[in-house]
């Protein structure tokens, strides 16, 4: 196998952007950090926000949702709309992250 000198150049070049890419992703995910998702269950008896690090920062109930007698409910709708919230957030993540990845998939972010 022949060493090619121009491969220096392309590598050094690969290296730069790869650098570059990587500076892109840490600040998108600065920026994301304080973006945040809204959303609600049980017809906005429930609210919560999370931010673009699916860390949840906010949480609303609505009063006449407060039934002692049926925890259960509560419950189940802090659930879904926690779990929707990050769903949201995740696809948040992604579609920003494409932008700068082009698509491909990198693991891990």
């Amino acid at each position: 196998m022949k060493f090619n000198p121009g491969s220096r150049g392309s590598m050094n070049k690969m290296i730069k952007q790869a650098k570059q890419v990587q500076e892109q992703i840490v600040k998108m995910q600065e920026e994301l950090r304080e973006r945040e998702i809204e959303t609600s269950a049980g017809g906005g008896a429930i609210t919560v926000r999370i931010n673009g690090k699916q860390e949840l920062v906010a949480i609303k109930i609505s009063p006449e949702v407060v039934d002692p007698e049926d925890i259960e409910m509560l419950e189940d709708l802090v659930m879904a709309a926690v779990n929707e919230g990050v769903r949201q957030s995740q696809e948040m993540v992604s579609e920003e992250m494409s932008k700068i990845t082009g698509g491909f998939n990198i693991p891990g972010l």
